[in-house]
C-alpha cells in the first residue's frame, strides 16, 4: 500500500470539514438566522482555505516545476483539480441552500431585497441613503491598460466590476469596493405601509441602484452595469532578514506585502456577462492554476455570519447563559480558590470571567509580585490587557509574549504590543524562527516570604468573544512543579539558547512528540502485558503522518483507539490490518470545537492531557505548544465524562470514514441526544 492510499490528502480533507459546515447550513432543524449564518461561516472558512491551503498547493506546483520535479508538480496539479471539482460541487450545495434559507425567511417577514423588486418609495429611501451615508465611501478605480488591477484589489473586500458601455465605442471598465469595513452591510428599509414586514437590503444593491450617481458627469456612457466579484489571495509572506530592521518593522512590511500578494482564486456573480468575465480574468492575469467560479448573486458571503435577526428571537439560537462555578465563587479571591484545589473550566459553558477576574486580582493585589502570559489572538477590547496595564501601574512586573505571526491578527497584534510598550509593559516578540501557540498565564505571589507560583495553562486563547462561541478547557492549578515548568517555557521563550527539563509538560519542538509516541507505545506494551489499553483523543487536526504512523501500529497491535477530529483527518480508518481498531467522529454544531484532549487508559494508569496542540507537524516541530497533565481524580473524571457524552452524539457527530462522506453517526435504538447541550446540562449538574 503506498503512502497515497494510507494518508487522504489534508487539502480535500479541509474541504470535508467545510461540507459538515455546510451541512448546518441545510438543516433545517437548525434556526433560519443562523443557517444563513453558517453560510457565512463556510464561506469565510472557504476564503483561509484558498488563502492557505489553496495557495500552498499552487506555491509547490511552482517549486516543483522550477526544481524540474515533473512527478511531483503532476501529483500537486491533480490534487488542485480535485480541489476544484470538489469547490465547484459545494458551490452549487451552497447555492441551493441558500435559495431554500432565504425562502424561509420570507414565511417569517424578512425579505432580503434586490435592485429589480424595489417599490418606488424603497428606491427613493435607497437612493437619499446612497447620497447621505454611502457615496463619501466609494473610490472607483479606473482600469485601463495600465491599471495593476490584482495590486489595487483588498483580498478582505466584495467589488463591483462595472461596464461602462457606449453604442460603436470601446466599453470602459471600473471597479468599485463595496465600504463594508466603513458601514454594515446590512441596511433596514423603514418601512411603507405593514411593520410586520421586515425589508433588509444590502449595500451592493444599494450602490448598483445608484451607479450613474458615480460615474456621471465624469465618464460618459449610454449604459451601465455592475456585478459582483472578490478576489481571494496567497497569504504567505516572508520577512526581510535585515540586521537593522526591527521585527515589528518586518512584520508591518509583510502585511503590505500580503495585500498585494497574487490571487489563487476569483469568483464572480453568475450573471456577469461573458466579455465582463473574459477582461476581468485578463486584468487580474488569471492562469489555469486559480479557481475561477461563478456562483449566486452576492460574494464574500463571510458577512453573514453577522445577519442581524431583524425578527422573532426564535429565529436565532436561544442563549445558554455561562455557568459561574462555585469552584471560584465560593472564596473570597481567586488565589484562595486555586490553592483549595487545582480549578478546570470549560467555555463557553463556564464564565470567561473567572479568567478576567483572575488577572483582576492579580493586577492590585499587594501580595502579586509578577505577572506573565502570551497572546496569541486576543478581543479588540481586551479587558484581559486593561488588568495588565492596571498592573503595571500598580507597580507589578509584567511580561507579555506576544505572536506576531498568529495568521490573519498580525495587524492587531502590532498595535497591542505598541500599546502595552507605552504603558510600561515588557514586551517580548517571541522567538523569530518558532510560532507561540500556547496558552499560558502565570502569576507570582509572595507568601510568607516565598515566591508562590499560581499557572494558568488551556486549550484557547485569551479572547473574550472567542470564549463564547470556542469551546476550550481552562486549567488553574498551584502545583508548583508544573508552574516552575510553565515559568522555564516564558524563560525558553527569552533564552532559547538555555537547556530546559521539563518532567510534566509536553514542550513543542522540544519533547511533545516523543511524550506523545511514548504513551502511544506504552499502550502497545500494556496490551502485550495482558492488560486492557485504549486511546481516546480530541482534536482539531491530525494529518502528521509520523504520529498517524505510530496510531496504525497501535491498532494493528490490537490497541483500541477513539477520537473526536472537527478538522482535517489524513488517517484513514478501517482499513483491513492497519486501522479496523481506530474509529473517529466530527461534530460541528453551534459552538466550535476547539480543545485538544489526550486520554491513555492502559493497564488501569489512566493519563489525562490537555495541549493547545494539534497532530500537525507545524504543532509539533514549528511551534511553540504546550500540553498538560491533570493529575486531580475528579477534574481527570470531569474531562472523561465530557468526551464520552460526545461520543454519544446521536444528533451532530459525523462518521470519519475512508471516503470522508461526512455521514451522520447512525442513532439506531438510542435516545436523540446532542452532546454540546447534554455537557450543559452535565457541568449545571455539577454545580448544584
Amino acid at each position: 500500500m503506498d503512502s497515497q492510499q494510507l494518508y487522504y490528502p489534508k487539502e480535500l480533507s479541509w474541504l470535508s470539514f467545510n461540507e459538515r459546515v455546510l451541512q448546518e447550513a441545510a438543516d433545517k432543524n437548525n434556526p433560519a438566522v443562523e443557517r444563513l449564518r453558517f453560510l457565512g461561516i463556510y464561506s469565510n472558512n472557504l476564503d483561509e482555505f484558498f488563502r492557505v491551503r489553496a495557495a500552498d498547493v499552487k506555491r509547490q506546483i511552482t517549486i516543483a516545476q522550477n526544481d524540474d520535479n515533473l512527478e511531483l508538480a503532476e501529483q500537486n496539479i491533480q490534487l488542485m483539480e480535485q480541489i476544484q471539482d470538489k469547490v465547484e460541487v459545494l458551490a452549487k450545495k451552497f447555492d441551493a441552500i441558500h435559495r431554500e434559507v432565504v425562502r424561509e425567511l420570507e414565511r417569517y417577514n424578512i425579505f432580503i431585497c434586490r435592485v429589480k423588486d424595489l417599490t418606488a418609495y424603497q428606491r427613493e429611501w435607497c437612493s437619499d441613503f446612497f447620497e447621505s451615508k454611502v457615496l463619501r465611501h466609494i473610490a472607483p478605480i479606473i482600469v485601463d491598460k495600465k491599471t495593476d488591477l490584482a495590486s489595487r484589489l483588498n483580498g478582505s473586500a466584495v467589488h463591483m466590476y462595472v461596464a461602462l458601455r457606449r453604442e460603436e465605442k470601446s466599453t470602459k471598465y471600473a471597479v468599485l469596493e463595496v465600504p463594508t469595513s466603513e458601514m454594515s452591510r446590512f441596511v433596514l428599509i423603514p418601512p411603507e405601509k405593514s411593520r410586520k414586514k421586515k425589508n433588509l437590503i444590502l449595500l451592493d444593491e444599494i450602490i448598483e441602484l445608484c451607479l450613474e450617481k458615480i460615474f456621471r458627469g465624469f465618464l460618459k456612457f449610454d449604459a451601465i452595469e455592475a456585478y459582483s466579484f472578490k478576489v481571494t489571495r496567497d497569504s504567505e509572506y516572508s520577512i526581510n532578514d535585515e540586521i537593522d530592521e526591527s521585527y515589528v518593522e518586518k512584520m508591518s512590511e509583510s502585511m503590505k506585502q500580503r495585500l498585494i500578494a497574487e490571487p489563487v482564486r476569483v469568483i464572480h456573480d453568475e450573471d456577469m456577462p461573458a466579455d465582463m468575465v473574459k477582461e476581468l480574468r485578463k486584468r487580474l492575469d488569471i492562469d489555469k492554476l486559480d479557481t475561477v467560479n461563478s456562483a449566486g448573486h452576492y460574494r464574500n458571503f463571510k458577512d453573514f455570519i453577522g445577519f442581524p435577526n431583524v425578527g422573532r428571537s426564535y429565529l436565532e439560537h436561544s442563549p445558554l447563559p455561562a455557568i459561574s462555578t462555585s469552584a471560584f465563587s465560593a472564596f473570597d479571591t481567586a488565589f484562595d480558590a486555586i490553592t483549595k484545589k487545582d480549578i478546570l473550566l470549560y467555555y463557553p459553558y463556564h464564565r470567561f470571567l473567572h479568567f478576567t477576574e483572575f488577572l483582576r486580582q492579580a493586577a492590585f493585589d499587594p501580595a502579586v509580585k509578577a505577572i506573565r502570559i502570551n497572546i496569541y489572538r486576543v478581543a479588540s477590547n481586551s479587558r484581559i490587557i486593561n488588568s495588565l496595564i492596571d498592573a503595571v501601574n500598580n507597580g507589578k512586573k509584567v511580561t507579555v509574549v506576544v505572536e506576531l505571526r498568529a495568521r490573519f491578527d498580525e495587524e492587531a497584534n502590532i498595535e497591542w504590543s505598541k500599546h502595552m510598550t507605552e504603558a510600561g509593559i515588557r514586551v517580548v516578540l517571541g522567538v523569530p524562527t518558532l510560532k507561540i501557540h500556547s496558552k499560558l498565564c502565570i502569576v507570582s505571589r509572595e507568601e510568607k516570604g516565598e515566591i508562590v507560583q499560581y499557572a494558568h495553562l488551556g486549550t484557547g486563547n485569551f479572547n473574550e468573544k472567542t470564549a463564547k462561541i470556542y469551546t476550550d478547557f481552562s486549567l488553574f492549578t498551584r502545583n508548583q512543579e508544573i508552574a516552575n515548568e510553565a515559568v522555564s517555557v516564558f524563560d525558553l521563550i527569552q533564552y532559547p539558547y538555555r537547556r530546559y527539563k521539563f518532567q510534566h509538560l509536553q514542550i513543542s519542538p522540544f519533547n511533545a512528540r516523543t511524550k506523545i509516541q511514548s504513551l502511544i507505545r506504552q499502550e502497545i506494551q500494556y496490551l502485550k502485558e495482558g492488560h486492557p489499553a485504549r486511546i481516546t483523543f480530541k482534536i482539531n487536526n491530525l494529518v502528521d503522518k509520523e504520529l498517524i504512523d505510530d496510531l496504525y501500529r497501535a491498532s494493528q497491535a490490537g490497541v483500541k483507539i477513539r477520537a473526536i477530529v472537527r478538522g482535517m483527518c489524513s488517517l484513514i480508518p478501517g482499513i483491513p490490518g492497519l486501522s479496523e481498531n481506530i474509529s473517529i467522529i466530527s461534530i460541528v454544531d453551534r459552538f466550535l470545537e476547539h480543545p485538544r484532549v489526550m486520554i491513555f487508559e492502559g493497564g488501569g494508569d489512566r493519563k489525562v492531557l490537555i495541549s493547545s496542540a494539534d497532530w500537525m507537524t507545524r504543532n509539533m516541530d514549528n511551534r511553540i505548544e504546550v500540553g498538560c497533565p491533570v493529575y486531580d481524580r475528579e477534574l481527570q473524571q470531569r474531562i472523561v465524562d465530557i468526551i464520552d457524552i460526545q461520543f454519544q452524539d446521536t444528533t451532530k457527530a459525523r462518521v470519519i470514514d475512508a471516503e470522508q462522506s461526512n455521514k451522520y453517526v447512525k442513532r439506531g435504538n438510542r435516545k436523540k441526544l446532542r452532546s454540546q447541550y447534554e455537557i450543559y446540562d452535565y457541568l449545571k449538574r455539577l454545580e448544584e
